[in-house]
Parts: C-alpha cells; sequence; structure tokens
C-alpha cells in the first residue's frame, strides 16, 4: 500500500504502461466503428469482433509493395504468436471500391489467411470511413482509364478485445514488433 512518507516509490503504486512498438492511440477519439460490407455480403461493424484483437488497413487489391507487404506481415504476426494468434482479426478496407468487386476481395484474402476480412462500401461510405480514420487516398489516373493506381495512407490501426482503438502501426515495422505488441494488448487488455 502507497502511503504518504512513501513519495520516492510513488511509480510502485501505478500501472505500468505497456511499451508499445507502435504509436499508443489509447483513448482517441476518432476511428470508433464502421458499417461496411465484407467480401461474403454480410454487413460488418467493430462490434462483431469483440473479444478479438482487429488490424484494420485502408488498401487496394492492384496495389504493388504497400498492400501485399502489409498483408503478409499481419498473417506471419499471427502466426508468431501461436494459439494467441487465433485471437485477431484482420480487416483490409478497400480505397478502391470500384475495381475491387466481392470476388476479388475474397480471392485476395485468401492469399495471405483464410480468416482475413476485406470490407467495401459505397464511394460515399468510403468517403465518410476515411474521414472518421484519417486516412488519405487519391486515385491517379495511368495510361488507359483502368490503370489508375491509388496513392493511400500506409498503416493500420489496431483494436483491443474491446473494440478500442489503441494503436496505430506504420508500415515496415514488420511481423515481429506487430506481434509483439498484439501480445502485450492481449496481456493487459
Amino acid at each position: 500500500m502507497c502511503t504518504a512518507g512513501a513519495a520516492a516509490l510513488v511509480s510502485g503504486c501505478t500501472e505500468a504502461k505497456p511499451q508499445f512498438q507502435a504509436v499508443d492511440l489509447t483513448g482517441a477519439d476518432y476511428a470508433k466503428d464502421f458499417q461496411l460490407t465484407d467480401q461474403n455480403g454480410q454487413v460488418r461493424t467493430l462490434k462483431d469482433f469483440k473479444g478479438k484483437l482487429v488490424v484494420l488497413f485502408f488498401g487496394y487489391t492492384q496495389c504493388p509493395d504497400v498492400c501485399p507487404t502489409t498483408m503478409a506481415e499481419l498473417a506471419q504476426a499471427r502466426k508468431l504468436m501461436g494459439p494467441d494468434g487465433e485471437k485477431v482479426q484482420g480487416l483490409f478496407v478497400t480505397i478502391d471500391p470500384e475495381r475491387d468487386t466481392p470476388e476479388l476481395l475474397k480471392a485476395y484474402m485468401g492469399n495471405f489467411d483464410p480468416s482475413f476480412l476485406a470490407l467495401r462500401g459505397s464511394p460515399e461510405q468510403l468517403a465518410a470511413i476515411a474521414k472518421d480514420f484519417k486516412v488519405f487516398y487519391k486515385k491517379v489516373d495511368g495510361k488507359t482509364p483502368g490503370t489508375y493506381t491509388m496513392d493511400h495512407s500506409a498503416a493500420s490501426y489496431v483494436y483491443d478485445t474491446q473494440g478500442r482503438l489503441r494503436l496505430y502501426t506504420r508500415y515496415g515495422s514488420g511481423p515481429q514488433a506487430l506481434a509483439s505488441d498484439l501480445k502485450l494488448l492481449l496481456q493487459n487488455g
């Protein structure tokens, strides 16, 4: 028990804050929920994943590097966690609903992990969620109309098992760092 006479030991009276490798967003007042349709036609919200850690990434299937690397790292992080990897839900929100059909999204997720879900919405829904999540995306015209690319933010949001936004994981942090942070979240709520 802490006493006033033990002021030098005050740090022993408070809970130590977990030392995440990602940016700690605990208490953020944005990116609190979404309502989008998954690749199987089911409407999803964050509440659907209560009890699991959620790692949410915005990208598109035609992305040449950032998106497949991020999804592969998430799949590898789940494997590094052993049995606890089952407590992690990967979500991919397409920023290209024009080309990313449910069938294409289903096949794309299958390349990484069969448990991952891809979410899509109308252009209006996407604009609203991107604003709420502070995500940048922009269509970049190609040589022909169907060959455009998408510039976009390259980070993932991590939610704890209660659906609270906790971490912002930068692109390229690696699967070990992500697995470590996810384990810390499981241990500390």
